[in-house]
């Protein structure tokens, strides 16, 4: 076999560009025989971990792929609209259509603004993308440092943006809707609380959010706060082109999948990253989680090319981490089915912890591009027994 044939004999389409798909389309490069490109709508490689760094004006949070993807991957900068598994083609918004032997599904999330809170879709600001923190920057430059803010959303995003926000000395309420970093140990939501009171921060807990304004916020108690900008930090959603595509998918949208990530409709497509359920059990959002799936698609796609059976995915929580501003953080430290327990580190040791792992998230990336399958995580979660996958089209050899 010629060198060329080797590399075009099995394309792989890789749908979206962020943390799991950019380490899985490295990840492919363990194999000559496969001819990649990533699709993705922005040229270059967001850093989600850091768009409330970007929406306070302390990180650009992008990077150039042309140091995020090894040689020989090609880069569309483009938006996939529809996937045809039929004719195992995807179309893009320029109207261009891409063939594939295999598609590894990686669009990861998006914000999650609900349409059921009067108000939030017209008034609120969301940090769940590049354009939208952007946005909110941009805003944010323009309105007087006194001016009152409000975060909706107690989880970890909400109180990054909060505490950014409150250390640059802006004026915050966080609307929690249950309870302060719910997922954390005691210790740790009270460790977060101690901070975010210490800068000036109002933490409202069983508080929801029934109307957004453009000068307030309404609580489903009747109680009006004064918000001159309002921040939706209350969840995620996911994008509708599996559903779209005609793919079946759980009540978010995430694709479902067999435990080696292979969708139950089509051993062609195999999900990553956010967007991924398998089992109808998806895995804990995250640039830590999306790593290990990233790594885990490419290797189920090359194992399918190889004839081989795929391994089911292993990976094992050790915790989470939370900035506090520049100078601060939180290390929440967990059991491997990522349910807390009562230990964390904070102050400059969390903040230094937190930034290392932030940095790590891309650092993989460039590492698997130098030397495809050097990827690792923890392993030893635990997994929900697989249930029966429904028929699925026979593979063919492409």
């Amino acid at each position: 076999m010629s060198a060329s044939s080797r590399h075009t004999s099995h394309k792989v389409v890789v749908i979206g560009g962020g943390y799991a798909g950019a380490l899985a389309a490295n990840h492919l490069r363990m194999s000559a025989d496969v001819d990649i490109t990533l699709v993705n709508p922005r040229p270059r490689f967001v850093e989600r971990v850091r768009l409330h760094q970007l929406a306070a004006g302390t990180s650009e949070a992008t990077a150039d792929y042309g140091t995020i993807l090894g040689e020989g991957i090609r880069l569309v900068v483009d938006s996939a609209t529809h996937i045809d598994t039929a004719t195992r083609t995807v179309r893009l918004w320029s109207g261009r259509t891409l063939e594939y032997d295999y598609l590894i599904y990686a669009v990861g999330s998006t914000g999650g603004v609900p349409s059921s809170v009067t108000g939030a879709a017209e008034f609120a600001f969301e940090l769940s993308e590049y354009e939208p923190a952007l946005e909110l920057r941009t805003r944010l430059e323009q309105l007087p440092l006194d001016a009152p803010i409000t975060v909706v959303g107690g989880g970890l995003t909400g109180i990054e943006a909060a505490a950014e926000l409150a250390e640059r000395k802006r004026r915050i309420t966080l609307v929690c809707g249950r309870a302060l970093a719910p997922t954390f140990s005691e210790s740790g939501r009270r460790y977060v609380a101690r901070w975010l009171s210490r800068h000036g921060a109002t933490v409202l807990e069983d508080a929801v959010v029934d109307e957004v304004r453009s000068d307030a916020v309404v609580l489903t108690d009747g109680t009006v706060h004064a918000s001159a900008l309002t921040v939706w930090a209350g969840g995620f959603g996911v994008p509708e082109l599996a559903a779209a595509s005609g793919l079946r998918t759980d009540a978010l949208g995430r694709l479902l999948t067999d435990e080696t990530l292979t969708s139950i409709d089509d051993q062609r497509v195999i999900a990553a990253g956010d967007a991924a359920a398998p089992s109808g059990q998806a895995l804990r959002m995250s640039c830590y989680a999306a790593g290990p799936l990233g790594a885990q698609a490419a290797d189920t796609v090359l194992s399918r090319i190889a004839g081989t059976d795929p391994e089911v995915i292993d990976v094992g929580f050790s915790g989470a981490c939370v900035s506090l501003g520049r100078r601060t953080g939180i290390r929440q430290f967990a059991r491997k089915d990522d349910t807390a327990v009562n230990f964390h580190i904070g102050g400059r040791m969390g903040a230094a912890i937190k930034e290392f792992t932030c940095n790590l998230g891309v650092s993989r990336i460039r590492r698997e591009a130098r030397k495809p399958g050097s990827a690792f995580w923890v392993k030893g979660g635990t997994r929900p027994e697989q249930p029966a996958a429904a028929p699925r089209q026979a593979a063919t050899s492409a």
